[in-house]
């Protein structure tokens, strides 16, 4: 079962760990498709028709994208908005389109993981503050699974750090 990855990223150029997702995961066009919001639609006009044709191609689905103010960068809200639609994606009479596909998130996150949790800085987990997405994914039909996280960026970015997490990534994919 090939996997559509959607990536959102606002300054791809600049990302450490999330450009070198990108990268292992065109390595194996036969498993991934990489779908980058960002740079299909530097405009952020979105062609609703083809992302929803997009997403009916697949079963399984990842949402990409580094931890911006505790949610997703913006165009990833603009396109849950503008692509799960009351007819396509939900409604009696949509015939919920995305039923039962696989869906997760894949996060970078800056901080470390002991600052997303009760007794930390943020007091709460990132489960917690990742919760609209699970009950949006739950209001479609989707599939659900626990994203994968990979904390600790801000302050640890050697390429060791980078590259230990792509075989954990790529596991959490093959695996979902």
């Amino acid at each position: 079962m090939k996997t559509l990855i959607i990536v959102t990223h606002p300054k791809m150029e600049e990302s450490l760990i999330n450009k070198r997702w990108v990268e292992e995961l065109k390595k194996y066009p036969e498993k991934y498709t990489v779908h980058e919001l960002y740079k299909n639609y530097p405009d952020e006009i979105i062609d609703v028709k083809k992302e929803q044709e997009l997403v009916e191609a697949y079963d399984k689905i990842i949402f990409q994208f580094p931890f911006y103010w505790f949610s997703s960068p913006p165009l990833l809200k603009k396109w849950f908005d503008e692509v799960l639609l009351h007819g396509w994606a939900y409604g009696s009479k949509s015939g919920y389109k995305v039923s039962g596909k696989k869906a997760a998130l894949a996060i970078s996150a800056g901080v470390d993981e002991e600052d997303f949790s009760v007794q930390g800085k943020y007091r709460h987990t990132v489960i917690e503050f990742t919760r609209p997405f699970e009950l949006s994914f739950e209001y479609v039909k989707a599939d659900y699974h626990k994203p994968f996280v990979y904390y600790g960026l801000e302050h640890n970015v050697s390429a060791e750090w980078i590259e230990r997490s792509v075989p954990l990534y790529l596991d959490f994919i093959d695996n979902l």
